[in-house]
């Protein structure tokens, strides 16, 4: 039954999740954390914070780490965890290489359609909102700690966040740069 539930959930979120995978955060949440109850909003916060440091795009790497996790949090052996691994993974991009075949034939022949136009001026506002709302929902107490429960780790997190959009949006810093030294600061600090 997990397996079926894995399937439909990531070939929704593949099928709605428009603007990549940073947009589609939100939707794994609420269906994995929220609805499901596959994972903890720690272990969901651990695994943006893996799927981004691991090679390849956030929102397959997020789905290849849900589908084991939550076979194995189900009781399944480990190979049933690397299949639902990969369950979810080829669930999440079969909408999107669909559609793409499918868009592929009539773009190239629409494009630069009044209509097509439209809809795409539409979409634009709609990624960004969805990418908005992934980042506001990584903003809880269990990523930046609390200023009365824990001040120490609340102060030491919005300065590594400062510090994180400062060098990357000012000084233009290496992502992997950025992601080493805040791991280091972390490890010291925490």
């Amino acid at each position: 039954m997990i397996f079926l539930l894995l399937f439909i959930t990531f070939f929704q979120i593949g099928l709605l999740g428009f603007g990549g995978g940073y947009s589609m955060l939100s939707m794994i949440q609420t269906e994995v954390v929220t609805l499901r109850g596959w994972m903890t909003m720690g272990e969901f916060t651990d695994m943006v914070a893996l799927s981004q440091m691991t090679p390849g795009p956030i929102g397959i790497n997020s789905a290849t780490y849900v589908g084991y996790t939550a076979v194995i949090n189900a009781g399944y052996p480990e190979w049933a965890g690397i299949l639902g691994s990969a369950l979810a993974t080829f669930s999440l991009i079969l909408p999107s290489f669909i559609l793409m075949i499918i868009i592929c034939r009539f773009l190239l022949r629409y494009k630069s359609h009044p209509i097509v136009e439209s809809i795409f001026s539409g979409l634009r506002p709609a990624v960004v909102g969805l990418i908005a709302a992934a980042a506001l929902l990584l903003c809880t107490e269990d990523n930046f700690g609390s200023p009365t429960s824990s001040p120490w780790q609340f102060w030491i997190s919005l300065g590594l966040f400062t510090f994180t959009f400062i060098g990357q949006q000012v000084y233009k810093m290496n992502p992997i740069l950025i992601i080493c030294m805040c791991g280091l600061a972390g490890w010291i600090l925490f």
